[in-house]
């Protein structure tokens, strides 16, 4: 098993279907599997064995794919990382996977170049001409280098709150299986055309566009770096099937203020994960759109998905859904399995679970135990099996000996018409050990104030729970993915005694 044989067998039977599309340019599959395998006797003439990583510091461009499946062709084991690491970021990911090599995109040379010396590993610079030119000077690697279901094929960090990055291993298997289950439920097609603004160095992206739509001969569309306008015009342009969206990029372009100006019609289905999606942004995109969201749930370390909701089955709003096919979920309280309707941990057991974190035996301990890997995300469940996240263990506020979970006031602050973006958390408070604080980013043009904010949730939520201090952001932090980054939010509250 080697998960490049997804791309071999589509290319086989759909060799002149556009694969990988950058505006203008595409990349047939024919044209994506020989480059991958010229790829892949590059790797060959560096060194690269099999079971070799290999640093991949691409943005969504065609080479990304070409990359990527040329270092898993050549049996070596597939390192993503972020173009926005700057060099000690970059000399760790390489020192701590042991990489023998680094591609990296040119515009990002210099931190990529810097990182690599540090970490004593050899780097290529990919500029599009002279990479053309590297690969057609390169006679094809015959085959794909054959590896089991339980070797490691892709190494994926996760950025933690705490401590350094793990880098959780993704097999051949966990993630052949989740591309699988994912073209199954998703009902993915040769016709489909998925919107690729989604980092790919990213499990979501990787998994969910790039890998399930090679496997389903589909057609990705890349946008590098999101923003709603460029969205909606791919979306028009390309004429874009599926949508796959973290929850921040479904706010944008709901209020973005021309989206009615585009035309969206071939929109079938959008899929959400990477946090939890407010119900009133479910609710009003769909209403905008037309086209009904999906929304799942998982992690790096589950390949990554985890959950969803069905599209030929009823949905929930706010649910993450039910667990895919051949995976179990429990929710669990000091190990202990809970009744529906109380909170507890979500732990996962399925083909899709990582085999490890590489290097890190203690913190494999901590998060598998019983064979259950566990999340640190607390859920409830349904008497239909439906799931729905509170929130994360450590993001819980813990008022005065009272639990506050930030999902609930935060979706309470979004069904203020003034509210584009809100995180809620903790403040220090010496008493009452933490306070409950939320960061507004207001939508254009409103004004409101903390007070008319405070009151608005007061009416709803116990007395513990409403947010005694709010104050008002340009922004809020966000990750790669557009995942909204508590933990970089300042909170301007001193410590009260």
């Amino acid at each position: 098993m080697n998960l490049a044989e997804k791309l071999i067998k589509t290319a086989g039977s759909h060799l002149g279907t556009t694969a990988i599309k950058l505006d203008d340019y595409e990349l047939s599959y024919a044209a994506l599997d020989e480059a991958s395998a010229r790829l892949a006797a590059v790797l060959r003439g560096e060194g690269i064995d099999p079971g070799d990583r290999v640093g991949l510091m691409l943005p969504n461009v065609p080479p990304f794919a070409v990359a990527y499946y040329g270092i898993l062709r050549a049996g070596g084991v597939v390192v993503p990382m972020n173009v926005l690491l700057k060099r000690r970021e970059v000399a760790f990911y390489l020192e701590d996977s042991g990489a023998k090599l680094l591609l990296a995109w040119h515009q990002f040379a210099d931190e990529a170049q810097a990182g690599a010396d540090d970490a004593g590993v050899e780097h290529l610079s990919l500029e599009p001409t002279a990479f053309a030119e590297l690969l057609a000077g390169t006679k094809p690697l015959d085959g794909v280098e054959p590896r089991e279901p339980d070797e490691t094929a892709v190494i994926l960090y996760t950025s933690g709150t705490t401590g350094t990055p793990k880098g959780a291993e993704l097999t051949h298997g966990n993630l052949t299986s989740n591309v699988d289950t994912v073209l199954g439920l998703f009902e993915f097609g040769p016709h489909e055309v998925i919107f690729g603004g989604l980092p790919l160095f990213h499990a979501f992206g990787q998994t969910c566009a790039l890998n399930a739509g090679v496997a389903a001969a589909a057609t990705l569309t890349l946008l590098p770096r999101f923003n709603p306008g460029a969205a909606l015009e791919i979306i028009q342009r390309d004429g874009i099937t599926i949508f796959e969206g973290v929850p921040t990029m479904y706010s944008a372009l709901l209020n973005y203020p021309d989206r009615a100006g585009f035309d969206t019609g071939t929109l079938r289905l959008c899929v959400s994960g990477g946090a939890a999606l407010p119900v009133e942004v479910l609710r009003g995109f769909e209403e905008a759109f037309d086209c009904i969201i999906l929304e799942g749930y998982g992690l790096s370390e589950t390949s990554p998905v985890a959950t969803f909701n069905h599209p030929d089955r009823p949905r929930k709003a706010g649910s993450i859904g039910t667990p895919i096919e051949g995976v179990e979920i429990k929710l669990v309280d000091e190990d202990s399995e809970v009744p529906d309707g109380e909170i507890g941990e979500i732990v996962i057991r399925g083909p899709n679970v990582m085999k490890q974190y590489w290097r890190r035996p203690d913190a494999t301990a901590e998060v598998m135990r019983d064979g259950w890997f566990h999340t640190g995300d607390l859920a409830t469940r349904d008497e239909d099996g439906f799931l729905f996240i509170v929130d994360r263990k450590k993001d819980m506020i813990i008022r005065g000996g009272y639990n506050v979970y930030p999902r609930e006031i935060e979706e309470v602050l979004y069904e203020h018409a003034a509210v584009l973006e809100v995180a809620v958390l903790g403040v220090p408070h010496a008493e009452l050990g933490e306070e409950v604080g939320a960061a507004v980013v207001l939508q254009v043009d409103a004004v409101v104030s903390a007070e008319d904010l405070r009151e608005h949730v007061k009416s709803q939520v116990a007395a513990y729970k409403y947010p005694r201090h709010i104050w008002f952001l340009e922004e809020l932090p966000k990750g790669p993915t557009g995942k909204i980054l508590k933990r970089e939010i300042e909170t301007p509250i001193p410590e009260r005694t």
